[in-house]
């Protein structure tokens, strides 16, 4: 473990003093008013769809009160998102602060009020058609993209009662269970037999320690995991079911004919897009697969990966990396692409959006927030190890495409998830390989197991995710789910997926109670291989083209949130619903696979 005490902390005291400042109350109060006047603007202007089989009039008036809807939704959206963001900086770092809850979630039922009337907007476009809208209003002119997928999401709609109903009850529905989950695993705590004695540690700490260098502190902490996991089990099954049935009843009376289907919606991705990926991701498993039991031999393992040593470092490896050394790599990754995305590196830690060090409250995991203008607030749990380098370095990457969006409406930048990745794993990319560029031998397989290990994460882990919601969603539809059979059918899809690549005697049951990419509505994981094999794309076209492809690269991540996945991919010569593509990208780690093995020694 590093030093936690000279790890950088965020501070929002620039934007309001406190919780219980004078400028925070004024700011919360004012956001009400504003959700008041902006329900009854919508009500003013009758901004819901009409009675099916009438023809609407599309006129200068239809455009006014278009124009007025939409700025006056964005002006409210942008006010809420950064108190919201300024309330959850404290939630996310201490989440035994009660008043920041209380806050949270009475920002939370402003939202709930607020979604109906994105519903509404959605039935109003849809019955004018955005086109015909675009030719009156400016607004719609210049949202046209993001109001095409709202025409398109009001065919997947309840009524208006029933939307405000459920968005009403999902304050202390899904998003209560899923808040429950978070301040369950992050209040929690363990003790771990290390080599220098019983410590007790949070749980973010303890999972850190999994890419310790030292085997025996490994165990150790899986040992922990292993012991710790059931004594919050009950409460986030309890979760988990009453999230995903919620989901199942919405997704039903909002027609959608699978959760799936809903997802791919959610994300701008199409049927054929997901299909070819998914292809190429199932004809990899054996190349991830041979390669996890390469790294099992360099171990001393003949059985494949023991779950505590996947994303161990080599043993001719420290791994271990100190702050300030790891920003400054990020730093001159960054600067290989560009001095502005290099700037970005020193803005961060000079205006404190970072915080670092793992402690007790704190949630797991790392995160990039949008916050004021065209900056973020990045959580990280860093560990100090080359690991939590490249997690830097692929927050960070959230943070430039932020800083690409800040001029954007929040309706032109909901970013679908799958979109959402491609910045960062584009950054990520940057830090592997300047990494190549400059080592070799041992130094050199070193760092292609740190990247290695990232992408069987984000391909073989993440395909046993998959699995493992949709057989959730599944047997939901019939009854609730207990802990042991959560248990069970993560094991099914560990199985699935790593085959033989891991030892199996060791698979980790418990891995749906701690991800809280599975406390939503719709499957969180599967756009994080979307992203990598994207990014994977993306940078070879900047490869074969370094200045044509920065002359549209940032125009493209402001874009994220207005184009579908197949634009975005052809505004680069990309055919995303070609399996070929998926597959080149997938060859580029087989290629690092193959060059892994060699520099191992190994056939």
């Amino acid at each position: 473990m590093t030093d936690t005490q000279s790890l950088p902390t965020w501070s929002v005291a620039d934007v309001h003093e406190s919780l219980t400042s004078r400028s925070f109350v004024a700011s919360l109060e004012q956001l009400g008013a504003e959700v008041s006047r902006l329900e009854a603007l919508y009500d003013e202007l009758d901004i819901r769809g009409g009675a099916e089989g009438t023809v609407p009039t599309v006129d200068a008036a239809t455009g006014d009160r278009a124009d007025r809807a939409i700025a006056a939704f964005n002006a409210t959206v942008a006010q809420m998102e950064v108190l919201e963001a300024y309330v959850y900086a404290t939630v996310s770092t201490d989440t035994r602060h009660e008043v920041a809850q209380s806050l949270l979630s009475e920002i939370e039922v402003l939202g709930s009020r607020v979604s109906p009337l994105l519903a509404r907007l959605a039935d109003f476009t849809a019955h004018h058609d955005p086109d015909a809208l675009s030719a009156v209003s400016h607004e719609a002119r210049e949202h046209v993209g993001p109001l095409t997928r709202l025409a398109a999401r009001a065919e997947h709609q309840m009524s208006e009662i029933e939307e405000g109903l459920y968005a009403e009850l999902s304050t202390t529905g899904s998003g209560a269970w899923g808040r429950l989950q978070g301040d369950v695993t992050s209040q929690l705590s363990t003790e771990v037999d290390l080599p220098s004695g019983r410590t007790r540690l949070p749980m973010p700490a303890v999972r850190g320690l999994a890419t310790s260098p030292d085997p025996a502190v490994r165990r150790a902490a899986y040992d922990a995991e292993m012991a710790a996991w059931p004594q919050v089990a009950t409460a986030c099954a309890a979760a988990m079911n009453a999230i995903k049935g919620e989901a199942n009843t919405v997704n039903r009376r909002r027609r959608w004919a699978a959760p799936l289907d809903a997802s791919l919606f959610a994300n701008s991705v199409s049927r054929a897009t997901f299909d070819a990926m998914q292809s190429a991701v199932s004809a990899s498993l054996p190349d991830f697969r041979r390669w996890m039991r390469t790294k099992a031999r360099l171990h001393g393992h003949s059985n494949g990966l023991p779950w505590w040593d996947l994303v161990a470092p080599l043993p001719t490896s420290s791994n271990s990396i100190g702050w300030d050394e790891s920003i400054e790599l990020v730093k001159s990754a960054f600067g290989q692409y560009s001095a502005e995305l290099a700037g970005m590196v020193d803005r961060a830690i000079a205006e404190s959006w970072i915080d670092a060090p793992p402690r007790d409250g704190k949630v797991g995991g790392a995160f990039c927030m949008p916050f004021v203008d065209d900056r973020s607030l990045i959580l990280l749990n860093w560990s100090g190890s080359v690991e939590s380098a490249q997690t830097t370095a692929h927050e960070l990457g959230h943070a430039y495409h932020n800083t690409q969006l800040a001029g954007r409406t929040p309706l032109q930048k909901r970013l679908p998830m799958a979109l959402a990745e491609t910045a960062s794993i584009f950054c990520e990319t940057l830090m592997v390989e300047a990494g190549l560029a400059r080592l070799s031998g041992n130094e050199r397989l070193s760092l292609l197991d740190v990247d290695l290990l990232g992408a069987n994460q984000v391909v073989v882990d993440i395909h046993s995710r998959f699995l493992f919601e949709t057989e959730v969603f599944a047997r939901r539809q019939r009854r609730s789910l207990g802990v042991q059979e959560l248990n069970e059918m993560m094991l099914e899809a560990q199985s699935a997926a790593y085959g033989d690549g891991l030892d199996q005697s060791t698979a980790h049951p418990h891995m749906w109670v701690l991800k809280p990419h599975y406390y939503g509505s719709h499957f969180y994981n599967w756009p994080y291989t979307y992203g990598l094999l994207f990014g994977l794309g993306l940078y070879a076209q900047f490869h074969r083209d370094p200045d044509r492809f920065r002359a549209g690269y940032d125009d493209l991540l402001s874009r994220a949130g207005m184009n579908t996945a197949e634009e975005l991919g052809s505004a680069f010569g990309l055919d995303v619903t070609d399996e070929g593509f998926w597959t080149a990208s997938l060859d580029v780690l087989r290629a690092r696979m193959n060059e892994y093995s060699r520099l191992a020694g190994q056939p």
